[in-house]
């Protein structure tokens, strides 16, 4: 999974450049978020503008990715999300449950 990660104060963006996030990378991701809230970082942006593609693996990592910042007081956002992506956060309802924005620097503002 090609991933880059910018650091702005204590706010971490994780950029996801991956047309899909499924089962053959959703585990991968989970892995990052773990080592990101390992290291003290809990203020995390995902940045889903390349994604196109995203399956119930997908939205698993960002749901405990999700836990995970808000049992460290911290939270997880995302933003920059296609329409088919956004499709299925409305679909599953999720889009009541994270805070998504459409951008990074409006998501970055946030906190």
């Amino acid at each position: 999974m090609i991933v880059s990660i910018e650091e702005h104060g204590a706010v971490v963006t994780l950029s996801l450049q991956e047309e899909r996030l499924d089962a053959h990378n959703s585990n991968e991701l989970k892995s990052q978020l773990l080592n990101l809230f390992e290291e003290g970082k809990n203020k995390i942006i995902i940045d889903l503008a390349d994604v196109r593609f995203i399956d119930s693996s997908g939205l698993g990592a960002l749901v405990s990715g999700f836990k995970n910042a808000s049992s460290r007081d911290g939270s997880l956002k995302l933003c920059s999300l296609q329409t088919q992506v956004k499709s299925m956060f409305e679909l599953t309802r999720l889009h009541r449950v994270f805070e998504i924005f459409p951008n990074p620097e409006e998501a970055l503002a946030s906190f």
